[in-house]
Order: C-alpha cells, then sequence, then structure tokens
C-alpha cells in the first residue's frame, strides 16, 4: 500500500520537475534557445496556432534563431507574435525568414537572470514540499483509519522525506545547470 503512495508521490514530484524545465526554459540565457518560442501562437487562417506548427525553427548559429515559414503569407503575423510575446529578442522580418540575433547578455542582465533563476527555483521547492506534506498528511490519516501501524506511518514519513529530499537536490542541479548557462560568455 505505501508503494502506491510512493509512486504516487514521485509522479506528482517529476511533473513539478518537468514545470520547473519548462519554467527555466524561459529565462534567457546569453545563447539561443529554442524553447523561448513555445508560448508563442500564430493566428493561422482562424486557427490559433502554436508557432512551431506553421514554420521551421533553425539554431544556425549559437546567438540566432531563424524561423522559415511554410507559408510565405504569414511571415508578418510571426513577426507581430513575437514581438507581442516579449521574449526581449527583436525579430527581423527579410520577407522570407524571421531572424531572431540575440545579443550578449550584459553583466546586469546575467545578474537579473540568475536572481529570477534562483526565485524560480525556490517556488518549485516549495511546490515538491507541498506534495510532500499533502503525502504525510494521507499517511498520517491512513494511521488513523487503522489501514497502517504507527511503525508503517513512521517509516512512510522517513521515506517520503527521503524522495523529497532526492528532488530538492535535482532542482538543485538543475539550477547549477541554468546557472552555468547563463554566466557562460
Amino acid at each position: 500500500m505505501l508503494k502506491e503512495i510512493y509512486d504516487g508521490t514521485r509522479s506528482d514530484m517529476d511533473k513539478v520537475i518537468e514545470a520547473l524545465k519548462s519554467e527555466l526554459s524561459k529565462i534567457r540565457t546569453g545563447r539561443a534557445n529554442p524553447t523561448v518560442l513555445d508560448s508563442i501562437r500564430i493566428n493561422y487562417y482562424g486557427q490559433i496556432t502554436p508557432l512551431k506548427q506553421v514554420a521551421g525553427v533553425q539554431l544556425p548559429e549559437p546567438r540566432m534563431i531563424l524561423i522559415q515559414p511554410w507559408d510565405k503569407s504569414i511571415i508578418n503575423d510571426i513577426e507581430k507574435a513575437i514581438q507581442e510575446a516579449n521574449i526581449g529578442v527583436t525579430p527581423q522580418n527579410d520577407g522570407v525568414v524571421v531572424r531572431l540575433p540575440f545579443p550578449p547578455l550584459s553583466e546586469e542582465t546575467r545578474k537579473d537572470s540568475l536572481k529570477s533563476a534562483k526565485g524560480t527555483g525556490e517556488k518549485f521547492k516549495v511546490g515538491l514540499r507541498s506534495v510532500r506534506h499533502d503525502t504525510i498528511d494521507l499517511i498520517k490519516a491512513m494511521e488513523k483509519d487503522k489501514e497502517l501501524t504507527e511503525d508503517e506511518r513512521k517509516k512512510g514519513i522517513d521515506e517520503i522525506d527521503s524522495i523529497t529530499s532526492d528532488y530538492v537536490k535535482k532542482v538543485d542541479e538543475i539550477l547549477k545547470m541554468k546557472e552555468s548557462e547563463i554566466m557562460e560568455i
């Protein structure tokens, strides 16, 4: 019975880790990263469509994203959507492709990006602790309902604490990787 609880906790914490990765991918580093385009949507013949479904995305060099629409008639819509998304880069449209040149980060921008990444990491650690808290409450309720013994409850809480600790370490590792990307010149 506890194994299902552990598996459910790991599954919930995996979702927190994936959400963290997604959130951190939006923080700008010194390199171009096509994930900054994930949230951009285009009005394509009346349908709101993700940018990546209407155009090819390439990285010809570390500080450049090239967007080549499959239908040239929507190139202005793509440019407008990127400007409205406010990703910190000004698109350049030559009628065939949209270029997104990523300038090198200034020292101040690096510090702001680091601060933002650390804040995001802390927010997601709180999410992990929330999953931990909910799981421990479930284990305590099971003991109260006589589904678990006191020893099983203690063992279960210890295991949940261990799982939580492992996931907090994963968050720290992910943050360390993001920090090295931001500080890379």
